[in-house]
């Protein structure tokens, strides 16, 4: 049992106050911190309003499965009130959300922040990233925790330690990388005492963080013991190794390279793999970044067999086909390596379909951003460029034009497609992900109205580079609140160092129901063993 609401308040009013004893007050707009130049550093580090009570009028207050005109009251962080016509004192922030939506702020499933990986680290650490992602509407993140040298405790005082900027909210999931008692014992120190709920398993990255079936076992039975949830990265590894070293015998270096040498089957056959074995061990199964039509139909499958798959798609994948790969301009062609990669004309759409009827349940990003300099290491190499994408604070924007203004998925899908089901399926519902009294005041005001665009110059990341450079649309995210504090209105963003807080995450979410009965009546089905006279002689 975690610490009671009010215990909570205490707990964060208190580090706040800390926090104004360390750093001086700045405000920034979104333009002064060009990508890659100071960013984070004292004159472009800014600190946050303090929390205080605050009033959102008249707007459409959208949760995942109902939506209504009321006010909300926020104080000291947490959501108070939501109710029509709230009455309040005059030291009240007053926001005018009428014509608006009031939601909750997008949680990311997937991030990969301060990373190091194929030879650099990602230009977004906690502090960039998360500024960027509150710029975009998001209020939380869940990035991945690699251990070192194999030690999930190194791994994770690493990441706490690259965690002191962060400017909002955010969990872990944790790798698992190789298998023995102490790794084991590990597992359970993270879930019991260190909050984290997941495990993330590679079937890729051969020679580095993949795993093999053995491992991939014992790691689901484990997972399965601490209520924890099963995460894979679902490609073959092994073929992919080998698709690597057929396109450079035929002479195929560049970024065209990299989609050819592990196509969608490869990712299908991974797929379909981790989910027979997550059965054969009957616990749940989350599949992270699905790219293709081959992965989606087997999670379809699966789900319709009443196997307990979660299925990821992210932004890039949903939106992006992969003829950028084939631009004759290395920098251009470079940005759009990521794995698994992006698809040919067709799985985005399919992919969108699917999120719609419900075969996929959330939106990630996957965001591991790189800067063009980072990406030219394998200029002459596809092999060797860094694997990742932005869309931290791309998604929300993206997702609405996209599939709202399409009339592909409500305004409560939304929700739940970018926050809710998200918070439920790593079980911290209600606190995040809902507009509903004595929640965490995370919140967005998105005006239907009004109009973004996306370029590599405006956003708040540190990288040169966009892969959605020139996308626009509808449906823009004018005030966001993260923490009961306005960080993010009329284009200026107010962020603090240090002012973001590590979420628990406890064990055992909705998708462990029933687990022990389902076993009971496997056990019950085996009808064995028989009991056999000897035969005598």
């Amino acid at each position: 049992m975690g610490p009671t609401l009010i215990t909570q308040i205490i707990i964060y009013f208190t580090s706040f106050v800390v926090q104004l004893s360390i750093f001086s007050p700045v405000s920034v707009s979104s333009q002064f911190c060009e990508a890659g130049i100071g960013y984070g550093d004292s004159e472009c580090g800014v600190l946050s309003s303090s929390m205080s009570k605050i009033l959102i009028k008249g707007g459409t207050v959208v949760n995942a499965h109902h939506q209504e005109i009321a006010d909300v009251y926020v104080q000291d962080g947490i959501i108070v009130a939501v109710k029509p016509n709230i009455k309040v004192d005059d030291d009240v922030i007053v926001l005018d959300a009428t014509g608006k939506f009031v939601m909750p702020g997008g949680i990311d499933p997937h991030t990969h922040l301060a990373f190091d990986f194929m030879s650099t680290q990602t230009v977004d650490d906690f502090f960039s990233g998360q500024a960027a992602a509150l710029a975009g509407g998001t209020t939380m993140h869940i990035d991945f925790v690699i251990p070192v040298n194999g030690s999930l405790s190194a791994g994770y005082e690493a990441y706490t330690e690259k965690a002191k900027n962060a400017c909002m909210d955010y969990g872990f999931h944790m790798a698992i990388t190789k298998w023995d008692e102490i790794v084991s014992r590990e597992m359970e120190i993270m879930v019991k005492e260190k909050g984290i709920n997941s495990f993330k398993f590679f079937l890729a990255y051969k020679g580095s963080l993949m795993i093999n079936d053995e491992l991939l076992l014992e790691g689901f039975k484990k997972c399965k013991s601490l209520g924890a949830l099963a995460m894979v990265h679902a490609e073959n590894g092994d073929a992919v190794f080998e698709g690597q070293k057929r396109m450079i015998e035929l002479g195929i270096t560049g970024p065209e390279g990299h989609a050819l040498s592990r196509p969608a089957v490869l990712e299908g056959e991974a797929t379909g793999r981790a989910i027979r074995l997550a059965g054969f061990v009957n616990t749940p199964l989350y599949v992270v970044h699905v790219m293709s039509i081959d992965a989606m139909e087997e999670i379809a499958k699966a789900r319709k067999s009443g196997q307990r798959v979660v299925g990821e798609p992210v932004v890039s994948g949903l939106l992006l086909d992969d003829s950028g790969l084939w631009d004759p301009d290395f920098t251009t062609a470079a940005k759009f390596v990521m794995s698994p990669p992006l698809r040919p004309s067709g799985h985005g759409k399919a992919l969108q379909a699917a999120l719609s009827t419900g075969v996929l349940q959330l939106v990630g990003t996957d965001h591991c951003r790189f800067n063009s300099t980072q990406k030219a290491l394998g200029i002459d190499d596809f092999r060797k460029i860094p694997n990742g994408v932005n869309g931290i604070e791309e998604r929300m924007h993206l997702l609405w034009d996209t599939m709202v203004e399409s009339g592909q998925i409500s305004v409560t899908d939304y929700v739940r497609l970018t926050s809710t089901e998200c918070a439920r399926i790593f079980n911290i519902y209600p606190r995040k992900g809902a507009i509903l009294a004595g929640s965490d005041a995370d919140i967005i005001i998105l005006n239907p109205n009004s109009s973004f665009e996306i370029s590599a110059s405006s956003d708040h990341s540190r990288s040169d580079t966009n892969v959605f450079e020139g996308r626009g649309g509808k449906g823009k995210v004018e005030v966001t609140i993260a923490g009961g504090r306005v960080v993010w209105e009329n284009g200026d963003l107010t962020v603090a160092p240090g002012s973001g807080k590590y979420i628990d995450m406890p064990p055992f979410s909705y998708l462990f129901n029933g687990i022990d009965k389902e076993y009971a009546k496997y056990l019950s089905s085996l009808q064995a063993p028989v009991k056999r006279f000897k035969a005598t002689t």
